[in-house]
């Protein structure tokens, strides 16, 4: 079932996750152990992060320093064939931009239809030192909306290679990515909303937000959306913060604004703590999200159900 599906028979806002391949070479134990956790709760979809190849350099024995390409997290074909078909939940995959050209976009979201998937998220990832070589006439998606119109068009039977006598369109549920305080590119929120609302012009179906922890930043953003013209469901997402390095971390990476009280607070906290203070802040804005008719909310787990498993239990839902 597709996830705007999902939403228009909700009778209630719907709880769905976010998970992380394991590192290459990894186990898939501990992923395992989080999906038989998470399943409990009767998410209706699940996402699956896509990670593209990176430059790393590596020290040599002289000295001197070698460039190597690294994929970094295979794996989210068969986690999503694994969710959908074990445990009959919706999986999500990522498809980016960054990394992949539009040709084996193709072949990926082909593969995708034969496993049944109905929904992708469309982003264009997070910026790398490694450029796919082009070569034999190839091209990319430089922008996400780049990467919706190539969904749309498929959606539409029409692929890359023109002329196919039993070319069929497929049915992909598109979703992509909102920014509450901005992507970190964009001048101001305004043009990053136009750009959003481009991407669903393009064919994008429904948002998923960054993660974000002052709930009025959601609110204005969702009010904005609005004024601009934007219909498609606005799904918050959130994160639970776990550990003290996560008030420097989190804002370097995915450049958000952690709240003065909610920083002070994990300061004070004695490590072992930290946890049932991000649990108890998630807490809050669950609620006040939940009373102001969000039609979901969206928890950026990644590989640890144990935060997910403690705020669950004090959720009254």
């Amino acid at each position: 079932m597709k996830v705007i599906e999902h939403l228009a028979k909700a009778n209630k806002p719907l709880i769905s996750f976010e998970i992380i391949p394991p590192k290459r070479g990894g186990n898939i134990r501990q992923l395992l152990q989080v999906l038989e956790d998470i399943v409990k709760y009767d998410p209706p979809f699940i996402d699956i992060t896509s990670h593209a190849a990176e430059v790393i350099f590596e020290e040599t024995s002289s000295g001197g320093l070698q460039m190597k390409i690294k994929r970094k997290r295979p794996g989210t074909l068969g986690i999503c064939a694994l969710i959908q078909n074990k445990y009959n939940i919706d999986a999500v995959p990522h498809v980016l931009c960054t990394g992949f050209t539009r040709e084996e976009t193709e072949d990926f979201l082909i593969e995708l239809h034969y496993l049944g998937i109905d929904n992708v998220l469309a982003i264009r990832g997070d910026d790398s030192d490694y450029k796919k070589p082009l070569k034999f006439g190839r091209s990319v998606n430089e922008h996400a909306v780049d990467l919706i119109s190539q969904l749309s068009s498929i959606n539409s039977g029409k692929y890359l290679e023109e002329g196919l006598l039993d070319a069929q369109p497929m049915n992909f549920c598109i979703g992509t990515s909102g920014y509450p305080e901005k992507h970190f590119e964009a001048p101001n929120l305004i043009t990053d909303i136009r750009y959003t609302k481009a991407k669903v012009d393009a064919g994008a179906d429904y948002i998923v937000t960054q993660m974000f922890y002052n709930n009025q930043a959601f609110f204005n953003y969702h009010d904005l959306c609005r004024k601009e013209g934007i219909t498609a469901p606005i799904i918050p997402g959130l994160k639970i913060i776990t550990s003290k390095d996560h008030i420097k971390s989190l804002p370097k990476n995915f450049y958000i604004d952690i709240p003065q009280d909610l920083a002070d607070e994990i300061e004070a906290a004695k490590p072992e703590h930290v946890m049932e203070v991000g649990v108890n802040w998630t807490l809050k804005q669950v609620e006040e999200l939940l009373n102001s008719n969000v039609p979901g909310i969206h928890f950026y787990i990644m590989q640890s159900s144990a935060p997910m498993k403690m705020l669950m239990k004090k959720l009254k839902i």
